[in-house]
């Protein structure tokens, strides 16, 4: 405590970086427990995922739609920040397209079943959708640029085009008849040169 009687602002610091890896790790746990048992899953699923008390989640997202909101924007942001990560650590520029795709799909699946919910209100999803293609395209034409670069796949597909073929195999991911990664894969590896 300093003379005000008030703490100093150093030792915040570590309960601060704290509070976020909980949100963090709440997040995470949300976006798993939404892909296996839909938005509508129960708080008290999503807390036990997370390791923490339901108090803890309703602390930091009181409203449901606060919760999924918050999903959306954290998967978004992991996968823009993949995109670069993986060209710098992947083997070839292809190499580093295909691991991003299939983290647009792990997106994208959860995607489609935050979208019902979020379509309520239509402004805000209208919102959400903005910030989502002005965050991904951008990292997606990166990716495809770079492999493109390399003489990996061809060069006249642009990256909303790419997104929005691998959106729409996405849709019906959840029929168990279905298996939309195959089907990505395909599309993915007919980008490719022929030889």
């Amino acid at each position: 405590m300093n003379g005000s009687g008030e703490c100093a602002g150093p030792a915040d610091r570590p309960r601060r970086a704290d509070a976020r890896r909980n949100r963090e790790a709440l997040l995470d746990a949300a976006a798993a427990v939404f892909v296996s048992s839909g938005v509508q899953a129960p708080v008290r699923d999503i807390a036990a995922e997370a390791g923490v008390g339901v108090g803890t989640i309703y602390r930091h997202f009181p409203k449901r739609a606060d919760l999924i909101i918050a999903v959306f924007r954290h998967q978004v942001e992991a996968c823009a920040e993949a995109g670069p990560a993986l060209l710098v650590n992947s083997p070839t520029p292809y190499a580093a397209l295909g691991r991003w795709i299939d983290l647009f799909v792990d997106f994208l699946v959860t995607k489609h079943g935050l979208a019902a919910v979020l379509r309520s209100d239509n402004t805000g999803f209208e919102a959400l959708h903005a910030y989502f293609l002005d965050r991904l395209v951008p990292v997606c034409t990166e990716l495809l640029d770079a492999a493109a670069a390399s003489g990996e796949i061809r060069s006249d597909v642009r990256a909303l085009e790419l997104m929005r073929g691998v959106g729409n195999l996405c849709v019906g991911a959840d029929d168990p008849r279905y298996d939309a990664r195959r089907m990505v894969g395909l599309l993915i590896a007919g980008l490719r040169k022929p030889r």
